[in-house]
């Protein structure tokens, strides 16, 4: 028995969004998870980096790759050796990434005042910067906002996907 494509496309999202509350509900676990992850790629990405700079042509090239390799793979040996570490990391830099977007985005509204953007530009920036104030000073909130945004991701993809099915399914009938 085969399934119609409409089918496969809205079952994937229904688990996928069943997937993605459950990793919502272990946030902490899911960052864990994603620090871990990110280590192991960057321990391989840093080890082949270094492999390649022996191929590398004049000194100061194969220097420079081979200690980008070697600080890239420290960096994912202490994701590995130090999840929780990693967590705080990732997510300070999320968060710097968050409150210096919002920054930009009301920058950009003030260039653009006058037209039907400044409003929206200036509320989306706004709320960027306060979401990164309010989740800096929570220090629970920063073990939790990887897996949350996973979890979050996981629910959107799952709706599109379950979407895409009765898309599918409308468009073949």
């Amino acid at each position: 028995m085969t399934l119609k494509i409409s089918t496969k496309y809205f079952w994937l999202g229904v688990l996928t969004m069943a997937l993605g509350t459950v990793v919502l509900f272990n946030a902490v676990i899911a960052s864990a998870a994603i620090v871990t992850v990110t280590g192991i790629f960057l321990l391989l990405g840093g080890a082949l980096q270094i492999a390649l700079g022996v191929w590398a042509e004049g000194l100061g090239t194969k220097v420079l790759t081979w200690g980008l390799g070697a600080l890239t793979a420290f960096l994912g040996w202490s994701f590995m050796a130090n999840p929780l570490a990693g967590i705080i990391s990732l997510s300070t830099f999320l968060l710097i990434l968050l409150a210096a977007s919002g920054i930009v985005q009301i920058l950009f509204a003030f260039r653009v005042r006058g037209t039907r953007f400044f409003w929206l530009l200036l509320l989306a920036g706004s709320v960027s910067v306060v979401l990164a104030i309010i989740i800096l000073s929570s220090p629970g909130a920063t073990l939790t906002l990887l897996g949350t945004l996973l979890g979050v991701q996981m629910l959107s993809a799952g709706a599109s996907l379950t979407m895409m099915g009765r898309f599918f399914k409308e468009v073949r009938e």
